[in-house]
């Protein structure tokens, strides 16, 4: 099998050897046009995948219909850890923002794998627990949280590349609001007033951060 471009980021970078080695060994390779859909929301899965390269979207729909973007995943990102365990319906729908490569683990062979060698699931546990300590934060920060705090923490975590930070986010202001559970116009006026304050800069591209301590202390504010 292909062993080249296997991610060594995230938590792929803290796996123990044999775990690495097992997901390397089963794993089968899948690609993804700019576009494409690799599963929505309520299909059946079984399968943890790592991303070699590019970029996934994950979102929901309310029951109103309305598209709720959750987050957006780059190269060495891991998801779909629930699945290896208990295979089930997917919670949301993931979308290739570009092209995409992917490693895929299925539910079967790792139950097999974890057989063979125990000392795998405490890894598996760990990362699954992870995931769930993320989504519950994502639960409280769009309960709780003021819209302008979770724009700010939104673009803060989308700019972030690994040790990077990116130069422009390339989403439009409909799609932010997307992110952030709230209107278009609530979103652009927020963005208008960050950007008289010289805390980014607005572009047909997307979104320049010129500020990110600034932008930190609003993500920061509990009420605005």
């Amino acid at each position: 099998m292909e062993t080249t471009n296997w991610p060594k980021t995230g938590f792929l970078a803290h796996a123990s050897k044999d775990l690495s080695d097992l997901m390397l060994s089963v794993a089968t390779k899948v690609t993804l046009a700019q576009g494409d859909v690799l599963f929505e929301q309520g299909d059946v899965g079984d399968t943890l995948y790592a991303i070699v390269s590019g970029s996934l979207e994950f979102s929901v729909l309310s029951r109103e219909g309305r598209k709720l973007s959750l987050d957006v995943m780059r190269t060495g990102a891991l998801f779909g850890e629930i699945a290896l365990f208990d295979p089930g319906t997917r919670t949301a729908t993931a979308t290739a923002l570009e092209p995409v490569v992917l490693r895929g683990v299925k539910n079967a062979d790792m139950l097999q794998a974890i057989r063979n060698a125990p000392e795998l699931a405490i890894d598996m546990i760990q990362l699954a627990g992870g995931r769930m300590r993320w989504m519950n934060r994502q639960l409280n920060e769009q309960v709780f949280l003021p819209m302008p705090a979770r724009l700010a923490r939104k673009i803060l975590y989308l700019t972030e590349d690994g040790s990077k930070h990116l130069a422009v986010l390339p989403l439009s202001q409909s799609e932010l609001a997307e992110f952030v559970g709230a209107t278009r116009e609530a979103v652009s006026k927020t963005l208008s007033r960050w950007k008289r304050a010289g805390v980014i800069e607005g572009s047909r591209g997307g979104v320049r951060v010129l500020d990110r301590h600034a932008l930190q202390a609003m993500a920061d504010l509990q009420q605005i």
